[in-house]
Parts: structure tokens; sequence; C-alpha cells
């Protein structure tokens, strides 16, 4: 089940379940539902819980019936890449990672625009609720001079926010906003 830190959805259940029903039909050593969630649960809090995760990576998983967790997503920093898997790999019934985490290029240009993109976003009125978290729930990938913004955010107006302030930035060539919303807007 693909997995992000903010949200699951539905779709990927159904087909967990259905993976899950799969291998043990095939006789496969597949992990039972709570067994998935569990791993699931812990999964995601060792991930919030490294020490040099931020606003600047995106992490996301996906949790096999067989037990393999797959890693999926941008880090800033190839240690983060790293200590993603190895602190994966400690959690019981985890039987594989695979780790298809990419560590983005090192690049001055995309430094600044990082910086700049964080302090649009987050000094916007609306917007800086969101940065009193531990890790800020709207997190910005820049992959040379490309802003991707990923996360969750409560409201589609915060989405839009986020989006135009991010398009504001100076230098970045595309804004993609896959921002989530908790509260879809009722009509």
């Amino acid at each position: 089940m693909k997995k992000s830190l903010f949200g699951v959805s539905a779709l990927a259940l159904t087909l967990s379940l259905i993976l899950s029903a799969a291998a043990y039909a095939q006789g496969g050593a597949a992990l039972d539902q709570k067994s998935i969630d569990r791993i699931t649960k812990e999964v995601r809090h060792e991930l919030v819980m490294l020490p040099f995760y931020g606003v600047f990576d995106n992490l996301a998983y996906k949790v096999d019936p067989d037990g393999t967790v797959t890693l999926i997503g941008q880090v800033s920093r190839p240690t983060l890449k790293s200590d993603a898997a190895a602190a994966v790999k400690r959690i019981e019934g985890v039987t594989n990672v695979v780790n298809n985490l990419e560590v983005l290029p090192a690049s001055i240009t995309d430094d600044r625009i990082r910086r700049a993109t964080y302090r649009a976003i987050y000094s916007n009125t609306a917007l800086s609720q969101y940065q009193l978290r531990a890790v800020p729930p709207i997190h910005i990938i820049v992959k040379n001079g490309r802003v991707t913004l990923e996360g969750a955010v409560a409201t589609q107006m915060d989405k839009q926010i986020a989006g135009v302030q991010a398009n504001t930035v100076h230098g970045v060539f595309e804004v993609t906003n896959n921002l989530q919303v908790d509260q879809p807007d009722k009509k």
C-alpha cells in the first residue's frame, strides 16, 4: 500500500487487501492486515523521527503483504537516504527494504530557490500556521529549478495560495502542486 507521510488513499488500501489475499492464495507468507497496519504506522514514525528529515525532503513508502517496504520520494541529503533505509530495516516484520529515494542534485541555484520558496510560502499569513509544526506539512522539492509541493493542507484555498506563492519566486521554471487537501471545500 502506497502511503505518504500525510495520508492514505482508499484505492491503495483496497489494492493492499487484494494483494494480500492473492499472496495468501498462492501460498506465500503474507502478513495479515493488522500486521501491515502496524508496520505502516511504525514506518511513518521512524521516517518522521529521522534527525535530518525536513521541509525540503519528501518521504513516502509502500508496504507490501510480504513485508517488503518500498521507500519513494526525494531527499536533499545522501545520508537521509541511507538513514531512512536503516531505520525501516529495524522494524519487526519488515523482510526487505527497497530504497527508491532520489537524492536531489547539489545546486547553489536550487538551494536559493528552496529558501526563497520556503519564505514565500510560510511568510504568507494564511499559511504561516503550518510553519509551527515540528515538520511543516508543506514540503518543497526543488530539482533543476522546478518546484514540487508535496504534503497536506487543510483547505483547497491553502493549496492554491501555496502554489501561487511558489510561482512568485524568481528563477523557478515550473511549479507542480501535489498538495493533498484534508478537508475538501463543501459546495
